[in-house]
């Protein structure tokens, strides 16, 4: 039985937001985490947002949009909620004690000329990679204490 730990993203639409963390994620934990994406308004994956990602290296257009609901059996040690608090309500997952809230901006309803629109996909871009970042740290410092407490222990 595989360990790693899963992490789930979610979003409204699950077009850009979840999508841009699951990509991230993916780079920036390696094969220390499996990361998933879901919307409770599942979309397919934001031309826009996959563009910007290209722009650092990571290509999401081949990721899979889930719905949340297709998840539930899965057993997850995060679930981050992204949402734009308090314009929206943020998706939960029920099934997991590390629920996380980010609140971030939905850059699909910026309504301007194209490169203002890329402008603001990437400000989230980078928003997004700071938290990934963050909690790719924590799940790395839970880990050590893990084991550094069952190798004191056995």
């Amino acid at each position: 039985m595989d360990k790693t730990p899963k992490v789930l993203f979610l979003s409204r639409g699950n077009a850009s937001r979840a999508q841009i963390a699951e990509g991230f994620a993916r780079a920036l934990g390696g094969d220390r985490l499996i990361p998933f994406s879901a919307g409770t308004e599942s979309a397919g994956v934001s031309p826009l947002a996959a563009e910007v990602m290209s722009e650092v290296g990571i290509d999401i257009s081949t990721q899979q949009p889930h719905e949340v609901a297709s998840l539930f059996r899965d057993n997850f040690r995060y679930a981050v909620a992204l949402c734009d608090e308090p314009r929206e309500r943020h998706p939960i997952f029920p099934f997991t004690r590390n629920l996380l809230t980010w609140s971030v901006l939905d850059p699909e309803v910026a309504t301007s000329e194209l490169e203002a629109r890329k402008q603001v996909f990437r400000q989230i871009r980078d928003q997004i990679r700071s938290r990934v970042e963050e909690l790719v740290e924590t799940m790395n410092q839970a880990d050590r204490a893990f084991a550094k407490v069952y190798t004191v222990a056995a």
